[in-house]
Order: structure tokens, then C-alpha cells, then sequence
């Protein structure tokens, strides 16, 4: 609740009146029990003659919220919100979702913190999914941002859903989800047991229809298999070299699935290997996965060996898919300071730093450039 902000009113008349002309499903109003209201930014106090139905349910929110008040009447504006504003659950979640998408995820948290006072314990699991949901919008936000925190609301987003797959009796749309949300973390293993549960769960025929689609290209392409699983895990631990084995086993398996010429070239970049990682990025390319990951580790090879323009149009092509990804836009930074566009190097650093705040890449080359001048 903030903090002096809230004010207790009595029971304005016009509300006694309401309750004598609608029908409000067995809930009655209690003139006994005080409205709070939550007091304008800019105004230092409010009367009754200032009252409006959003700030009287807004400061039973931020009551109900703070959970600081009598229980009797935190339970009484709970009920009252819920009778006046019986949509409630809908719109914060869709509210809180686009905040999410947006990138404020500090008030899409708030909106779901709020939701889920309002509804009793056993009635918010769909706040509690939504939970889930907006912390993976908000990292993978954070990651194309380059922010440090990213990992770690990928790791709450990731508790979130496996908490939900443990309920009894279980929620399909946790295993759904979820899925989803391992699928983008290429932890394909994980995915396809998530969609397996689902699709013996669930009554939703379009849904299951799409899952049991996912779990046959994941086990086809063998996405599920122990090397490329392997390969994968060590290439995150920054052992590229022991990841190639698992990976050459692989693709031996399947040359025709791009993920593991990906893998490949991916390891061959870290190893300083440009011009067999180019090899393998333009064969995941021609395989299916021309994404703006992989166009971006091509550029990387190719502005490694000196083929600028190609570089230069590989990051363009990926910048248009992916706008806000700051190693993207800090790839182009590096490109125009190697071919002396000083200036538009200057532009995608600053840009760099609006997006993530403290790219420390990008801060070094500005330095850089300022004290060469």
C-alpha cells in the first residue's frame, strides 16, 4: 500500500442507494465498514463529494493488496470488488500481460500480485499461470536487452511452471505452457515430457492437436536425443571443444536437422573456427533455420574473416526480425567501427545502452571512441 495514500470514508449515500436499486447476487453493502479510497497523486486529501467508483475500488485493491486491515473487511472489499467488477480477473491479466510485453514487468508483477489477493486460495491458479507467463515474456525481454538479471527471472519463470505441473489434480494448461516455455529454452527433452502429459490430460482438441504436432517434430528431428542434449548443455558450460563429439554423433544420426548444424557452428565460433562455423551456420540456414540467432553467429564468422558487407547484410536481416536485441545491435556497433563509420557506431552503442541500461561492451567501445578523439 503506499504509503499515506489511503484514506477510510464513511459510506457515501450513494451507494446505500445502489444497493437498494440493483441486484447484486446476495451481497449487501455494510454501511458499517468504511470505503477506502486511495487519495489522487497531486491532491493532499478527498471528501466524499470527490469520490468516484475507481478510486473507491482502486484503494480496496491496495487494502486488499497490502493485506493490513481487519480480515472481516479485507473479506468485504474482496466481495465488493468482485460483485462491481466481475470481469476483473480478465482484464488485469490481459492488462498485465501487455505490461509485460512491453517491458514493464515490475507493474505487470504488481497487477498479478493484486489479482491473485483478490481471489481465495484455490481460485487463482490462473493468476498463478499468468505468473509464469509474464516472467518468461519479462526474461526473455531481459536477454534480448542483454540485462544480467535475465537468468535469473528465466530460473522464477522456470520454478513457477514446474510448481504447477505439481498440483493435484493437474492443470493441463501448466503442461501446455510449459512446454512452450522449455521449448524456447531448447530444452527439448524437458518440452516433449511437458507435451506428453498434456495431451493425456487435456479435453481441448485444438491445443492437443498442436502439442502432439511439437512432440512429433521434437522426437522426428530426435531433438530429444542424450548427444544432442549433451552437446548443448556443454556448450552453455563454455565447453566447446568436449561439445563437439556429441555433436558429430548427432549428426550423424540427423544431417538433415538444422539445430545440430547450428550446435556445430555455434562451437566452432567459440573455438575461433570463423570459416568452418560459417559452413555450418549456412548449412542450418539452408536446412530451415535461418532465425536471427543464427544470422547474427553468421555475421559474427564473417566480419571475423573480413567479409564486411556480408556481415553487415546478415545483421540487417536479423535486426528486422528481432529489433530489440542489443547483441544485434552492439554486432552492428563493432561492424561499423571495423569499416571507420564512427559515428554509427556511436548510434548503436547509445542505442545498446537505452535498451539494456549497462551493456559494458557497449560502454567500453564509447569510451574508446571519446578518448580517441
Amino acid at each position: 500500500m503506499k504509503e499515506n495514500r489511503i484514506v477510510f470514508l464513511s459510506v457515501p449515500e450513494s451507494l446505500g442507494q445502489l444497493a437498494e436499486n440493483s441486484n447484486m447476487g446476495g451481497f449487501s453493502i455494510n454501511p458499517e465498514i468504511p470505503v477506502p479510497v486511495e487519495i489522487p497523486e497531486g491532491l493532499d486529501k478527498i471528501s466524499i463529494e470527490d469520490l468516484s467508483w475507481e478510486m473507491i475500488l482502486a484503494g480496496m485493491l491496495r487494502v486488499i493488496e497490502a493485506g493490513e486491515e481487519k480480515p472481516e473487511w479485507i473479506d468485504y472489499y474482496r466481495s465488493f470488488v468482485l460483485v462491481f467488477r466481475p470481469g476483473i480477473l480478465e482484464e488485469f491479466s490481459e492488462a498485465a500481460i501487455i505490461k509485460a510485453r512491453n517491458g514493464d514487468c515490475n507493474k505487470a508483477l504488481e497487477i498479478l500480485d493484486t489479482l491473485r489477493g483478490l481471489f481465495p486460495v484455490g481460485l487463482y491458479l490462473a493468476v498463478d499461470l499468468n505468473r509464469a507467463l509474464v516472467l518468461e515474456q519479462c526474461a526473455a525481454q531481459m536477454q534480448r536487452q542483454g540485462k544480467p538479471e535475465a537468468e535469473a527471472t528465466y530460473f522464477a519463470a522456470q520454478k513457477a511452471y514446474l510448481d504447477l505441473m505439481e498440483l493435484e489434480p493437474p492443470l493441463p494448461d501448466a503442461y501446455y505452457n510449459g512446454g512452450y516455455f522449455f521449448l524456447s529454452q531448447k530444452n527439448f527433452l524437458q518440452a516433449a515430457e511437458c507435451f506428453s502429459r498434456y495431451i493425456e490430460i487435456a479435453q481441448d482438441d485444438e491445443k492437443r492437436k498442436q502439442a502432439k504436432s511439437i512432440l512429433k517434430e521434437i522426437r522426428d528431428k530426435g531433438l530429444d536425443n542424450e548427444s544432442f542434449i549433451e552437446a548443448y548443455a556443454l556448450i552453455q558450460q563454455g565447453k566447446a571443444e568436449e561439445a563437439l563429439p556429441p555433436i558429430h554423433d548427432f549428426l550423424e544420426q540427423q544431417p538433415s536437422v538444422w539445430n545440430g548444424w547450428f550446435l556445430l557452428g555455434w562451437a566452432l565460433r567459440l573455438l575461433g573456427r570463423f570459416a568452418d562455423g560459417e559452413a555450418a551456420f549456412r548449412k542450418t540456414i539452408e536446412l530451415g533455420g535461418a532465425n536471427s540467432d543464427t544470422r547474427n553467429e553468421l555475421a559474427i564468422c564473417l566480419m571475423e574473416n573480413g567479409n564486411y558487407p556480408g556481415a553487415r547484410k546478415e545483421l540487417e536481416t536479423a535486426l528486422r526480425e528481432d529489433p530489440e536485441n542489443v547483441k544485434i545491435i552492439s554486432n552492428l556497433g563493432v561492424l561499423a567501427i571495423k569499416t571507420n563509420r564512427k559515428n554509427e557506431a556511436t548510434a548503436f552503442f547509445r542505442t545498446v545502452l537505452e535498451l539494456s541500461g549497462n551493456d559494458p561492451i557497449a560502454k567500453k567501445y564509447l569510451e574508446e571512441m571519446e578518448n580517441n578523439n
